[in-house]
């Protein structure tokens, strides 16, 4: 057997409070304090705890070297666990899956820190919806209640302003003021297919593509990206589009076409609420979009680079506000959410959150008449008077 360290793992200390019930029958406290140490991988879905001796073993093994155990003079019980585990890594047949995952890491030329924090940042079966009404953090008085006052909206230096030119309004500040997210969808009103089309025709078809080299293609948006590379591959989530039967599609930028996906389940409405992690003020939107990363796409450039993570994230940005503005032109509602459960829309689209991740979902429909949940609209732009 050979083995080798994985590619990528840190450690942090951790600390956990208990109640000890021995303590407490003596008239003490009875809360102890356990310290520990816990490993981060990035090729594994949780930390996992390890002892001082297994901290020590992984130094001492090599991550791009396969060696005997016992030429290393590694064996016993903590090199035993850490195979089992996944942070020790086997050419073995029966350790196939930490090797495989590990290796796809190794591919896709993550930089370390930006692998943990994607990795480690992960939800899965979260309700944050249902976590914020639990502790009253639903309005900014409750928030207000809970934290006391927020920083400063802004930080200004203490010279004297210079202050601009006013400039006339035109079509564009009228569109931008109209711009809101949307927390009232109509359950009851379907949107037209013509009108995805459009949407989708603003902000992630490509409108061109350029082929410098032999499999090579860098497409044109109507958005930015870093490299122009544009990792994010996006997936439809019909659940009310006039000719378009319910359904997850993957998009095609170049082709401006949708194709089915295959996902285990028969209510598409409770799968997004699952995907959005309980906001339900979203989930009543006829029309959602995952956009997952395709990371080895921008990484194929920005190599092992401590930016590349950030620029993918970026390009979520643009995407966004490009996707806001063009369904308020449009007079449709919209939303953009970051608050997902990535490692239950991996599990449905069969993603394996290394190579691809989702970093956010963004839906469309029609906004209902009445304002149950709270919209940010301080212009009255959308809910006048």
């Amino acid at each position: 057997m050979q083995i080798r360290r994985c590619a990528i793992v840190m450690f942090e200390p951790r600390s956990e409070v208990s109640l000890d019930l021995s303590l407490l029958l003596q008239g003490q406290a009875g809360l102890v304090t356990r310290m520990h140490w816990q490993a981060l991988a990035a090729h594994l879905d949780a930390p996992v705890e390890v002892s001082i001796e297994e901290i020590d073993v992984l130094g001492r093994i090599e991550p791009d070297r396969w060696v005997e155990p016992a030429q290393a003079g590694l064996e016993g019980t903590a090199l035993a666990r850490l195979l089992e585990i996944g942070l020790v890594i086997s050419q073995e047949p029966g350790e196939a899956s930490h090797r495989d995952r590990d290796q796809r890491v190794r591919d896709a030329n993550w930089w370390p820190l930006s692998a943990l924090q994607h990795r480690m940042g992960r939800w899965g079966g979260i309700n944050s919806a249902r976590e914020m009404r639990e502790h009253k953090l639903v309005t900014a008085q409750d928030l207000h209640a809970r934290f006391g006052a927020p920083p400063a909206a802004v930080d200004a230096p203490g010279t004297d302003p210079l202050m601009l030119p006013d400039t006339p309004d035109d079509a564009r500040d009228e569109l931008l003021r109209k711009r809101a997210t949307c927390r009232n969808f109509d359950a009851q009103r379907t949107l037209a297919l013509p009108l995805l089309a459009q949407v989708l025709k603003r902000t992630v078809q490509a409108h061109a593509a350029l082929r410098p080299g032999d499999g090579m293609e860098f497409l044109k948006k109507h958005i930015p990206s870093g490299g122009g590379l544009h990792p994010l591959e996006t997936y439809v989530v019909a659940l009310a589009v006039d000719g378009l039967a319910p359904g997850v599609y993957h998009y095609h930028p170049l082709e401006h076409a949708l194709r089915p996906v295959a996902v285990a389940t028969d209510d598409l409405r409770t799968l997004m609420l699952g995907f959005v992690s309980g906001q339900d003020w979203f989930a009543d939107a006829p029309l959602h979009l995952i956009q997952v990363a395709r990371f080895p796409r921008s990484f194929w450039k920005y190599r092992h680079h401590p930016k590349a993570y950030r620029a993918v994230l970026l390009d979520a940005g643009h995407l966004s506000q490009q996707w806001m503005l063009s369904a308020t032109e449009l007079g449709l509602a919209a939303y953009v959410t970051a608050a997902i459960n990535e490692i239950d829309v991996e599990k449905a689209l069969g993603l394996d959150g290394i190579d691809a991740s989702p970093v956010m979902i963004c839906g469309l429909g029609w906004r209902a008449d009445a304002q149950v949940t709270s919209e940010f609209d301080p212009l009255q732009q959308v809910w006048r008077g």
